[in-house]
């Protein structure tokens, strides 16, 4: 028997006002999995995100985690149920130290269960072990840091709220190919520790390779989903930009 996913969606409709952004989304992720979400821009990614998390109202049914219908939650519910982001952009509050900005995180995250292993619990000295530069610039103002350096604090103040599921939206944005290959090597350490990984990527080739599945988005739905290393580039081409465009 199959397991069920840790979060999914169902048929989940959103939009801003009266423009409708999402047409019955089917989405899903498993405890500890890897799942890549690709697309242009525009396509529906952030959207998705935002509406998981409860920052677009849908339906209760349309939003699932650990079997129940969420869907609607407020936000700082959800991120207390278990699921965590890390937006695009980062939002740092940016006249605060890394430490500061970290410790932010500790009380308005999910309560570690008594049963669950030491191992699956974020600290801050995890947090420092996983990035080392911000051990060494604690004390340092978030906004005098490199954009990479900046996304390893929103990394782990993310984490730091302990969440089932990690949602993360564009890492990679911005940022040079050898600080990329940085925090993207830090993803295993924390599927390790049982979190699940959500990656809105523009990179195809970098979101395939970091995934175990891959869904691709076009103008508000799924247009292919299925095993990272088994999709070939004319079907992802196909699905990113549409049968007419794939063809021209």
């Amino acid at each position: 028997m199959k397991a069920e996913p840790v979060l999914s969606t169902h048929t989940l409709s959103a939009g801003y006002g009266d423009f409708q952004a999402l047409f019955g989304v089917d989405f899903e992720v498993y405890a500890g999995e890897v799942v890549a979400l690709i697309g242009a821009n525009g396509a529906g990614k952030s959207t998705l995100l935002r509406s998981i998390l409860g920052l677009l109202p849908v339906l209760p049914e349309m939003v699932r985690f650990r079997g129940k219908p969420v869907g609607g939650s407020k936000p700082h519910t959800m991120v207390r149920n278990g699921i965590g982001m890390v937006p695009e952009g980062r939002r740092l509050f940016a006249g605060m130290s890394v430490e500061d900005n970290l410790r932010v995180a500790v009380d308005y995250g999910r309560k570690p269960e008594r049963d669950e292993d030491a191992g699956s619990i974020w600290t801050i000295a995890r947090i420092y072990a996983l990035f080392p530069i911000l051990g060494e610039r604690r004390d340092q103002l978030v906004h005098n840091l490199s954009g990479g350096q900046q996304q390893m604090v929103a990394i782990g103040r993310a984490l730091l709220t302990q969440p089932r599921v990690l949602l993360c939206d564009e890492v990679s944005l911005g940022l040079a190919p050898k600080v990329v290959h940085e925090i993207y090597d830090a993803l295993p350490l924390i599927r390790q520790a049982g979190t699940a990984l959500v990656l809105v990527e523009q990179d195809v080739s970098l979101a395939k390779r970091a995934s175990e599945r891959l869904y691709c988005m076009l103008e508000g739905r799924i247009t292919l989903t299925g095993a990272s290393d088994s999709i070939g580039r004319d079907a992802i081409a196909e699905a990113y930009f549409g049968a007419i465009h794939a063809m021209a």
